[in-house]
């Protein structure tokens, strides 16, 4: 996908289906445990929320020129890395699973807000200059932007089913 105004439109897409969702569904339902793979809704909004902070530090970087200003984390993990997915989920987990869900959902659509604030105000050719920023190595900036989309698809699809199958989602949620 090489087009600016696509993408902000899936993302906003994307936003407004976690929104229609999470507003249809009972605070009970979000906070369930054990709902997808010993997480609850909640949890999974929280994971959402902790991955999104790398994004928006790329983003911030390509505005102010400058490296990206990673949120600090548990001083032995990189984020940059896919070997230690499992011990950085893990971590978020166990960071953000006792916090209240009106906190997780605030911070959550916030910083999906800034997000989109970010990359509508990056220029569309800083959007996809395939090597402009030296710390995304051979990727454009679009791809931080497709793959904050792919991750939010990737976790609101099986909640959708889960619920759908357990014949908790109300009518109109699609």
């Amino acid at each position: 996908m090489n087009d600016k105004t696509q993408i902000i439109t899936m993302l906003r897409e994307e936003f407004n289906h976690w929104e229609e969702l999470l507003h249809n569904i009972s605070e009970e339902q979000i906070t369930a445990p054990d709902f997808i793979a010993e997480m609850s809704i909640k949890d999974v909004v929280a994971h959402l929320t902790v991955w999104q902070q790398i994004n928006v530090a790329r983003l911030e970087a390509a505005r102010y020129h400058r490296e990206p200003e990673y949120p600090e984390w548990h001083p032995e993990f990189d984020p940059e890395t896919k070997e230690e997915l499992a011990k950085i989920n893990a971590w978020i987990y166990e960071s953000r699973h006792e916090q209240p869900w009106s906190d997780v959902h605030q911070e959550w659509a916030e910083r999906f807000l800034r997000f989109l604030e970010l990359a509508e105000s990056t220029p569309e050719e800083d959007l996809l200059e395939v090597g402009k920023y030296p710390w995304l190595k051979e990727y454009p900036l679009s791809a931080v932007l497709l793959g904050s989309y792919e991750h939010h698809e990737e976790h609101l699809e099986p909640l959708l089913t889960l619920l759908r199958q357990n014949g908790k989602l109300y009518d109109g949620v699609e």
